[in-house]
């Protein structure tokens, strides 16, 4: 790990924040000589000497990347747009990581970790398949161009990971999502049988940093990146409950009948949303752990411990909006 300099993009975002505070500690405790951390995004770090240096760049503006990878061994593309405009998902989803990838390949960057989404496989059901086990067909815009993103990633030399549906603190759409659907509905969704791909973030981090510092598979490959096991909607639903999360529900729907009540009550979840959490959304991860030599620690649901505080003050909040 000698003098390793890492490049990150989507510091400031929900998974990049913990890989940077995963790798700055490794910094701090190893010495400043033997890790060399660079931020690049539209946004500084948030906290003071987590970055060795920050780039101000903006994957919608490939001239503001010009640089960026110059004097690195290492880098970590993390961040990614999700939103319906198709137009700016495209810009900077897929553009973006061209260019960045381009800038990467110009410095000659050794190691390359680019973060993508099991989502571009499309609506399931999925049942344990391995990478590229069905056709990838993306619905939405982010995921057709997080998809797209892939190319010039893998061009470049980069271990792509595909990971499902990431929980913990920090999580804006998996643990809100399903809060939503429970107060819609006030039922669970076809007793809760569907199969899910999750992670715990603090998880999924240990993963990339892991490969950051050279362990693990060749570049040019595409891997899951959940945790082996998958987890049941209503094991997920039950720990969630129990930690005082979500309230308690004794009543089961059919699928179809939780779609009515949903949009009775104008809840923001979209269906195709409610798919990856209603029907099987499970992908064999179990390669990317064994040749990362990262053990995958005890399940995501694990993590619902420290993280059920954040989501209760975060689901106070948006109740109060």
């Amino acid at each position: 790990m000698t003098g390793q300099r890492v490049v990150i993009t989507g510091a400031t975002g929900f998974i990049g924040s913990v890989v940077l505070n995963m790798l700055a500690r490794i910094r701090d405790e190893s010495g400043a000589a033997a890790l060399r951390l660079r931020a690049v995004g539209r946004q500084a770090p948030r906290a003071a000497g987590q970055v060795d240096e920050w780039i101000r760049a903006d994957l919608s503006d490939p001239r503001s990347l010009r640089g960026s990878c110059d004097g690195a061994d290492v880098l970590l593309h993390l961040a990614s747009l999700i939103g319906p405009d198709a137009r700016q998902c495209g810009v900077v989803n897929a553009e973006g990581t061209a260019a960045l990838m381009a800038q990467a390949r110009k410095a000659g960057l050794g190691r390359i970790v680019h973060l993508s989404t099991s989502a571009v496989y499309g609506p399931g059901p999925h049942r344990g398949i391995p990478v590229d086990g069905v056709v990838p067909t993306p619905v939405s815009a982010a995921s057709r161009t997080r998809l797209a993103a892939e190319e010039p990633a893998l061009a470049a030399g980069a271990v792509v990971l595909r990971p499902g549906l990431v929980i913990g603190t920090g999580d804006r759409w998996v643990v809100p999502g399903v809060a939503q659907i429970i107060e819609s509905t006030q039922a669970l969704w076809g007793g809760g049988r569907a199969l899910l791909s999750l992670v715990a973030v603090v998880d999924l981090a240990r993963l990339i940093v892991r490969l950051a510092l050279g362990h693990g598979p060749v570049g040019g490959t595409v891997w899951h990146a959940s945790h082996p096991e998958p987890v049941y909607a209503a094991d997920l639903v039950r720990a969630l409950t129990g930690r005082g999360v979500l309230p308690a529900v004794d009543q089961d729907l059919p699928e179809a009948e939780c779609l009515v009540r949903m949009a009775a009550s104008g809840c923001r979840v979209s269906p195709r949303q409610f798919g990856l959490l209603a029907q099987d959304h499970w992908y064999d991860s179990k390669q990317i752990w064994g040749a990362a030599g990262c053990p995958p620690g005890p399940g995501p649901l694990a993590c619902l411990d420290e993280a059920a505080p954040w989501y209760r003050e975060h689901l106070a909040e948006v109740v109060g909006r």
